[in-house]
């Protein structure tokens, strides 16, 4: 995962992994089997974070070799630490990949994209250093409306602070939409583009279990509340359990929907970057 503006901090693996990470696993799981392929290929992660889509590509799709690169060295840390012994890790930015053209059969990113600056040129990269006929695929979470956790906090923190307007994801992230995903890609000079939603549960078992990884620093709504007031805070927590659909056990009940794109290398392109 790579950094964004001033509230998008993504350094520590635990805090991301109890914010954001648990999500990204399963949604990963289902990406990964989608994608199918034979077994033996070689794989790249960009923009991996702590590994989450790495491990899912080295347990299901039997690699040859499957490398996640990303530029903090603590997620890459964090993620070279909970992943199988098979895939790799390094510290690399997505928009100078340190790799030789048609290197890799297939590039895949997860919930990286919107954090890479700018995504084209990521985008563009992948399609240099995957072989002709190889897959470039990646997903992001639909922040306008499918990522429920998200979408619920920004609209209790506007509902406070108008001002908040201005870091929530769904408006920033224009990119995290079918139509811009598309445009990416093809932009890139890849083919037989698809875009499809993927959806997961996430059940917190008890508010707390869904407030306290906002409290952690780690992303936009983590870093728009460390910027509060121990008074804003607690009343934007007030806000926000009043809205959500609470269980008589506790337990919160939301889905998340993420925004899957592919497509393919030309057979027999030659591998082009975006300047």
């Amino acid at each position: 995962m790579e950094e964004g503006g001033p509230c998008d901090v993504w350094a520590e693996g635990d805090a991301y992994e109890r914010y954001m990470g648990r999500w990204s696993r399963r949604v990963a799981e289902v990406f990964v089997t989608r994608l199918g392929g034979p077994a033996g290929l070689r794989w790249l992660d960009i923009g991996c974070g702590t590994g989450a889509l790495t491990a899912a590509v080295a347990t299901r799709c039997r690699p040859r070799t499957v490398l996640g690169l990303d530029r903090s060295p603590e997620f890459v840390r964090a993620a070279r630490a909970a992943a199988p012994g098979t895939a790799r890790f390094a510290v690399a930015d997505a928009s100078a990949l340190p790799l030789r053209a048609a290197a890799f059969d297939a590039v895949v990113s997860g919930l990286a994209l919107n954090f890479l600056e700018p995504p084209g040129t990521a985008v563009a990269e992948a399609a240099r250093v995957v072989r002709p006929g190889g897959c470039v695929a990646a997903y992001v979470w639909d922040y306008a409306e499918g990522m429920t956790l998200l979408r619920r906090f920004w609209d209790a923190a506007t509902a406070l602070d108008p001002a908040a307007a201005a870091l929530d994801e769904g408006r920033r992230f224009a990119l995290c939409r079918p139509g811009p995903l598309r445009a990416l890609w093809t932009g890139a000079g890849l083919v037989d583009v698809t875009v499809a939603p993927i959806e997961v549960p996430t059940v917190f078992n008890r508010f707390e279990d869904l407030w306290e990884p906002f409290l952690s620093g780690q992303g936009p709504a983590p870093g728009y509340v460390a910027t509060l007031t121990p008074e804003a805070r607690e009343l934007l927590r007030t806000r926000l359990v009043e809205t959500l659909p609470v269980r008589p056990d506790g337990s919160v009940a939301l889905a998340a929907r993420a925004w899957a794109v592919r497509g393919a290398r030309p057979a027999g392109a030659e591998g082009r970057r975006r300047e």
